[in-house]
């Protein structure tokens, strides 16, 4: 896939008009302890659009009346006024990247994980250190079709939050009222109590010590590297019919709940529990490990509607902690799926209530983090997490709801991302109810893993 830039700008907010004085350029908002606890990165995705499709002029303008909505997108990571990490709300803009490939869609895109993915969008690692907190790729195919390739960073917000932005952009170009708007208020929304009540152990979940640098990590650090050309992204789908078998099979023999009491059902999986449930046995069982090798699930859980009162869906920011499920890898393989999804379950129910996101914030505001210089848990750098998984679904976010005016997208995915043990879930593309993984795996271990994920044991 030859594809050929055109050319790169910066788009600025487009603010107001009609004699609306812009706003101050030197304001900044300090991130919130949600913000500072995730990954320190930027995360892409990709959409593919069919014809007729609008000229990219539209879609920039588009993107500056979105950037007005939500500044903090045009904004830079850096310092506040006090010294704290903030987004600094000083319109610097978002980059716009347009391009082209000679060639029809259908014969150049890869439609499954492949390193030919990072041409479509503009690159988010190397030397160079990306500023720009957005950035857009705009490819236009020779059959008409548009590809579009959006990079954010995740201190600014998570997966939620962006899928709100994608959807207003889709709005603006079509020169629509940006609805609902975002609320951005995480300098405030999230203050310790009067009294801090610090319930549960923070220190060694989304927190750790960092081991001081001794002369055998450097050993390590070669074996990461040597490992990273060895790792590769599968993309699997499961059907509807399979997923409905899947959770048959996790809640066969169990009771279904109590019907007065539907919120706390103790009864059937969801999709969510048995599906991941079944990828971390397929993944443990093809990595051949055994008794004696614990193996630890690392799941994000969206916190907005966990917290009394709940926190909009509109909040724009991060509102994700995680849920670490942990099993011997011998007795998560050997017992049944619907030990898994029990594991989960658990897990997630353990953090996903107000007490645990306040204990966090009560923690995380304490000083203590940075008194015992802890790090977060949530590390970029780390390319291989064996023999630990991590899980990020995105089955409840609207990514497939941009339409800049010629429909819905027929594709979107992540980027390639060789990121050993990490898994994304995703509605699939059909939009039949059936689910689409990508898992990072050895190659060693993915054609055990392809032989077993389809079986249901």
């Amino acid at each position: 896939m030859k594809v050929k830039i055109t050319s790169s700008k910066i788009v600025k907010p487009a603010h107001g008009g009609d004699g609306v004085a812009p706003p101050s350029a030197d304001e900044s908002v300090p991130l919130s302890v949600f913000d500072k606890v995730t990954y320190d990165v930027h995360i892409a995705v990709i959409y593919a659009f069919r014809p007729p499709n609008p000229p990219n002029a539209a879609l920039e303008q588009g993107l500056a009346r979105a950037l007005a909505v939500y500044r903090e997108w045009a904004g830079r990571l850096g310092d506040g006024p006090d010294g704290r990490p903030a987004v600094l709300l000083n319109d610097a803009g978002a980059r716009l990247v347009e391009a082209a490939v000679d060639a029809p869609l259908a014969t150049s895109m890869p439609f499954k994980p492949s390193p030919e993915l990072l041409r479509l969008h503009p690159s988010i690692v190397g030397d160079g250190h990306v500023e720009e907190l957005v950035q857009v790729q705009l490819t236009r195919f020779a059959c008409g079709s548009l590809v579009v390739g959006f990079t954010a960073h995740h201190r600014v917000a998570d997966g939620q939050a962006t899928g709100n932005f994608l959807v207003a952009w889709g709005l603006a170009t079509r020169r629509l009222p940006v609805e609902p708007l975002p609320v951005c208020d995480r300098a405030t929304r999230f203050q310790p109590r009067d009294t801090p009540l610090v319930e549960f152990p923070h220190r060694d979940t989304e927190y750790y010590l960092p081991a001081k640098k001794c002369g055998s990590d450097d050993d390590e650090d070669d074996i990461g590297g040597v490992a990273h050309d060895k790792i590769k992204v599968h993309k699997v789908l499961f059907t509807k019919e399979f997923v409905a078998r899947l959770k048959a099979r996790a809640s066969s023999g169990v009771p279904p709940p109590p019907t007065h009491h539907h919120h706390h059902r103790r009864g059937h999986y969801s999709t969510f529990e048995s599906v991941v449930g079944h990828l971390w046995r397929a993944v443990t069982a093809a990595r051949g490990l055994g008794a004696g090798d614990t193996t630890r699930l690392r799941i994000s859980v969206n916190g907005r509607t966990r917290m009394r009162p709940p926190v909009p869906h509109t909040y724009f920011g991060n509102m994700v902690l995680w849920a670490f499920p942990r099993c011997d890898a011998g007795d998560l393989v050997s017992r049944p799926l619907q030990h898994a999804a029990e594991l989960i379950r658990r897990a997630v129910s353990r953090v996903a209530d107000d007490a645990y996101f306040r204990s966090f914030v009560d923690f995380a505001s304490s000083g203590a983090v940075e008194r015992e210089g802890l790090a977060p848990t949530a590390d970029e750098s780390q390319v291989v997490m064996c023999p630990d998984l991590e899980v990020d679904s995105w089955l409840g976010i609207s990514f497939y709801d941009l339409d800049f005016g010629g429909g819905c997208p027929f594709y979107f995915m992540p980027s390639y991302l060789p990121m050993e043990g990490t898994m994304f879930l995703l509605p699939s593309f059909l939009g039949d109810g059936g689910i689409e993984a990508y898992v990072s795996l050895f190659e060693g271990h993915l054609e055990e893993f392809k032989r077993i994920c389809y079986n249901i044991a």
